[in-house]
């Protein structure tokens, strides 16, 4: 197998488990779809895809980035969260990791649920109610960062294939 054979294979790579970080909160998801991208066209030698199109997907990237830091915190905000819900939606994101699909989806509810109760120092019904709305919204927010990052995966995915076809 020859060497650009196998720096193709591993932009693929790089882009399958970037793709995968979208969902995933402890991969940099669209950072690594934008270095296959950019070690698929290193590799090609820009003749396919140039710069000025590299520039548009690092501009892309940089909105990800973006996304991430506004997406859990704009949930928790929006409903009054304190920086705990925030910081246990955060852990719970990252220990829902091992729990598998349904981990990932509870986890940041549970933890977002679980840091607003230790703010509060309370588990009495009102409380309760109170944190399980936070919770909600916190897991709402990051559900809705998932889905725009993966939209510009596939955004990104789509500009590149364009550029190196046409």
């Amino acid at each position: 197998m020859d060497t650009h054979t196998l720096l193709y294979l591993l932009s693929a790579l790089l882009v399958i488990v970037g793709l995968a970080g979208t969902v995933l909160p402890a991969l940099p998801g669209l950072p690594l779809v934008f270095g296959g991208m950019l070690l698929a066209a290193w590799t090609g030698d820009f003749r396919q895809v140039g710069i000025p199109m590299l520039v548009a997907l690092g501009l892309l990237t940089l909105l990800s980035l973006a996304i991430d830091l506004w997406a859990g915190a704009a949930g928790a905000k929006r409903v009054g969260a304190s920086r705990l819900a925030v910081v246990g939606a955060m852990l719970g994101t990252v220990g829902g990791l091992f729990l598998g699909p349904l981990g990932l989806l509870a986890g940041p509810f549970v933890g977002a649920l679980a840091g607003e109760l230790l703010h509060r120092r309370s588990v009495d019904a009102r409380h309760l109610g109170d944190a399980a709305r936070i919770g909600f919204a916190t897991w709402l927010g990051l559900l809705l960062g998932s889905v725009l990052k993966l939209a510009l995966a596939f955004a990104m995915l789509g500009l590149f294939a364009l550029a190196w076809w046409l």
